[in-house]
């Protein structure tokens, strides 16, 4: 399909003004620079009262691999997933609060062993041209989404690879023992143990509901396949085209059932190059841009025509105390490394304005955080007497290990490394920097082959447990082991399992705000940064907020004119 197609059929919404790309000037080739060089215009919200119709543009750093969430981890494919799909729970925009979404309520057993879900009524999955027929969300919808990643006998179940990745890393077939049709409109969830973070998992992209009649439909013309790449879904937008490593067209799905977005047309363009994205918006070619360059924040910021949005991101990038080992099994002596660490200088010099220093195992934007807990000081003469109380008045030799790759949570592991390596070296300590590629980087880690070493977290789901558990707990220091510090304190798991079984926010946060205050204590391992994310845009771009979770969501979004 040309993308003149393409934008014809998007702007085909019924009954609101359509303020798009026209279609002649992007006749026959997919989104070229000419094309959109005049089409979006710099002008100033003048209007408080959001406006229907346009279409915006807007330029990301990288393609989806596919466009089912279920099969997948990666972000970029979720920027366009979340276009389509909906579950039946949701995070409330720009936030990890769980709200309904699909299925309109729900009710939790007194054991925690069941949930039995509600499900909205008169919700229509969209048409495409590739998909015509009626079709009406019920539980057999949400069955099917489900057991085709749980059920090897699945007829589903090996489409698109069978790589049911997040299923996997979240232990859902260990949590969910089945899932019944109580009803068209009513269906439950038995669970083999309580889980405190359920609701939120099934707000994940791989708990995306998908149509089971359009799927039967493939099924019958041997066309299973083609789930994976022409999705049909009840989201916001509806699916029009792809072409890969250049762009998708989605078009607003005006019977949506929570409402139409405002914006007529969605463009989503692949520019690979930071550099070449900025230039797009100061051009006018794109309203937004993902992943500014650190360095080209301060001109953005001075663009009168622009503005920036920005929150901390839902991650922390830390440095891990090998406990299995001396001299790292000494508390003072994690103390003493603790304080001989200027983490503001590091994160200035490394990080810039895309940082922020971290005192907490968890980010500040997840609820439950610690904001009481007062951070390590930075006092390295305090540092050498607590080595010298520690028995090492001369220091000693250790190796810390260095990311060979770049993550928001530590975009230049290497330089951090050599930071931490100077700063260390002033209270008698020697750093000898170590790297791997990153799959013998991981898999040595795991078998807790290094002394200290740098890593990181993001949330999956917006839950505590999601760094606490995994990163924590004595359970996870088996090898191979998520937990790199080898922290053992059962005392924490204690706190950290209960929080794992709850239903009750409350006592969850008091749980996991005394948890910290035992990572604090103990110091398993040191946290560096919490990421920024930052979304450079157009003024005229309205109703954004930037997700936690990494997640674009354009419905409340609309354009100024």
């Amino acid at each position: 399909m040309l993308l003149s197609s393409a934008l014809a059929e998007a702007q085909s919404v019924e009954d609101q003004p359509t303020e798009a790309l026209s279609t002649e000037a992007l006749s026959t080739e997919a989104l070229s620079t000419e094309a959109l060089s005049t089409e979006v215009l710099f002008t100033e919200a003048q209007f408080v009262e959001p406006q229907y119709g346009g279409t915006l543009i807007f330029g990301k750093s990288g393609d989806a691999s596919t466009l089912d969430p279920a099969l997948v981890t990666d972000v970029e494919t979720f920027k366009a997933t979340t276009q389509v799909y909906d579950n039946l729970v949701q995070f409330k925009y720009g936030t990890t609060v769980i709200e309904p979404a699909l299925a309109e309520r729900w009710e939790v057993s007194q054991d925690g062993l069941e949930y039995t879900f509600y499900l909205r009524r008169g919700v229509e999955f969209a048409k495409t041209s590739y998909f015509t027929r009626d079709a009406t969300f019920t539980a057999d919808d949400v069955i099917f989404s489900f057991m085709r990643q749980k059920d090897p006998k699945h007829p589903f179940y090996t489409v698109g690879g069978g790589t049911w990745e997040y299923w996997d890393r979240m232990g859902m077939s260990y949590i969910v023992k089945d899932i019944v049709k109580l009803g068209d409109y009513r269906v439950k969830f038995i669970l083999n143990k309580p889980e405190a973070q359920f609701l939120a998992n099934l707000a994940m992209d791989f708990a995306a509901i998908l149509s089971k009649d359009y799927a039967d439909g493939l099924a019958l013309d041997g066309q299973q396949e083609e789930l994976t790449q022409k999705p049909v879904g009840t989201g916001p937008f509806v699916f029009v085209q792809w072409v890969k490593n250049e762009h998708m067209v989605f078009k607003a799905n005006i019977n949506h059932w929570n409402g139409r977005p405002y914006i007529n047309t969605l463009i989503m363009r692949v520019i690979t190059n930071s550099f070449e994205r900025t230039s797009e918006l100061e051009r006018g070619r794109i309203h937004m841009m993902d992943s500014p360059d650190a360095s080209d924040l301060a001109y953005l910021r001075n663009d009168p025509q622009l503005k920036i949005i920005e929150q901390v991101g839902l991650n922390v990038g830390y440095l891990a105390f090998n406990m299995e080992k001396e001299p790292f099994d000494n508390l003072t002596v994690r103390k003493a490394i603790a304080l001989a660490i200027d983490r503001k200088t590091l994160v200035e010099a490394v990080y810039g304005e895309m940082g922020r220093v971290a005192k907490n195992p968890l980010p500040p934007m997840m609820w439950s955080y610690n904001d009481d807990i007062q951070d390590h000081e930075f006092n390295q003469e305090k540092a050498k007497e607590l080595l010298l109380e520690a028995g090492y008045p001369d220091g000693f030799t250790a190796d810390l290990w260095a990311m060979p790759v770049a993550r928001s949570y530590n975009p230049n592991a290497r330089k951090v490394a050599e930071m931490m390596q100077a700063d260390l070296a002033k209270i008698g300590i020697t750093i000898n920097i170590v790297s791997h590629d990153w799959v013998t980087y991981l898999m040595k880690s795991k078998m807790g082959e290094h002394e200290m070493l740098l890593l990181g977290q993001t949330s999956d789901n917006g839950d505590p447990n999601n760094f606490l558990y995994p990163l924590l707990n004595s359970s996870k220091a088996e090898k191979p082991a998520s937990n790199r510090a080898f922290y053992r304190n059962y005392i924490f798991d204690a706190l950290i399992g209960t929080a794992k079984v709850s239903s009750n926010t409350d006592e969850r946060t008091a749980l996991y705000r005394y948890g910290q205050t035992l990572f604090q204590k103990e110091i398993p391992w040191l946290p560096i940064a919490h990421s920024m994310v930052f979304e450079p845009m157009l003024k005229q771009v309205n109703g954004f907020k930037l997700d936690p979770l990494g997640k674009r969501r354009f419905k409340d979004v609309w354009l100024s004119r």
